[in-house]
């Protein structure tokens, strides 16, 4: 098995990409987004972090989050947001005939792909790049013509980075181990 690097840094602002298992148009179903926000929530409340940025798309999903300063371990976090996910999504949209030994070994369901892309910010610019993209998303894929227009994002909820009430918000330090990626393909 390959032995990923991921990008740790204490206190960091991650970027990721989780992607449905087949590309699954799931995300975006209204009972979806209710278990997905619950399950976010409750693993918020055991294991803190800040949601900078997200934007759901019904196959996948982009997120920037800021984790308490100490603290680098974003990979339990997914790990249990995508396990409460699927455990209780498992009745609408387990397919049996997709379960491969290796997903039955592994204790996987059919919901999520295995793994995820993560990307460690550099510096403000990083940041703003990267909260542009989640907010960009759903017009890069041809869903809305605006950004304004999907219901699925923060964009409604928090300031534009390019407004000055927005600049200056985080600030990070760019360092050998922030460099580190696992996987360069993402959506």
């Amino acid at each position: 098995m390959a032995n990923y690097r991921r990008a740790r840094l204490d206190g960091g602002i991650y970027f990721f990409t989780l992607v449905t298992y087949r590309r699954q148009n799931i995300l975006t179903d209204p009972q979806s987004r209710r278990i997905l926000r619950a399950v976010i929530e409750d693993v918020r409340q055991r294991h803190p972090f800040v949601i900078d940025a997200w934007v759901l798309l019904p196959d996948h999903l982009h997120s920037v989050w800021t984790l308490p300063q100490g603290d680098n371990d974003f990979s339990r976090r997914w790990g249990l947001i995508k396990a409460g996910f699927s455990k209780r999504i498992k009745r609408r949209f387990h397919r049996e005939d997709w379960m491969s030994s290796s997903r039955r070994k592994h204790r996987e369901a059919t919901v999520w792909q295995r793994r995820f892309w993560e990307h460690c910010m550099r510096d403000e610019a990083d940041f703003r790049r990267h909260i542009d993209y989640v907010h960009w998303n759903p017009v890069k894929h041809g869903l809305v013509k605006n950004v304004q227009d999907w219901p699925h994002s923060t964009l409604h909820r928090h300031p534009h980075p390019s407004r000055p009430n927005h600049a200056g918000r985080h600030r990070v330090e760019h360092t050998d181990e922030t460099s580190n990626v696992a996987n360069p393909a993402h959506s």
